[in-house]
């Protein structure tokens, strides 16, 4: 698998995380929403040219990092979220 740097941009509102591979200018995304400790995950957006590496799941692995350690629950509104969310039962806790 290609190298994927996650990062996360935060507005406080509103933010997203960004999937950088290596070798590709095109960057992932999962974007959201907050309304006090709840995030709502709305859409995970991967170009085809870096498709099929795993970088939807990373994204969505650096949301549940973020609402472990920043105290928040989060809405799976976008549908891979949704997915993801029943495919780790451990999440439980986290989902609104």
């Amino acid at each position: 698998m290609d190298d994927v740097t996650i990062t996360s941009h935060d507005s406080g509102t509103h933010g997203e995380y960004h999937a950088a591979v290596a070798g590709s200018s095109a960057i992932g995304r999962l974007t959201w929403t907050q309304q006090g400790a709840v995030r709502t995950a709305e859409h995970t957006l991967v170009p085809p040219e870096i498709g099929g590496r795993g970088v939807a799941g990373k994204l969505v692995e650096a949301l549940i990092a973020d609402a472990r350690t920043q105290h928040f629950r989060i809405v799976p509104q976008c549908s891979y979220v949704a997915v993801a969310f029943k495919r780790h039962p451990e999440w439980a806790d986290l989902h609104a």
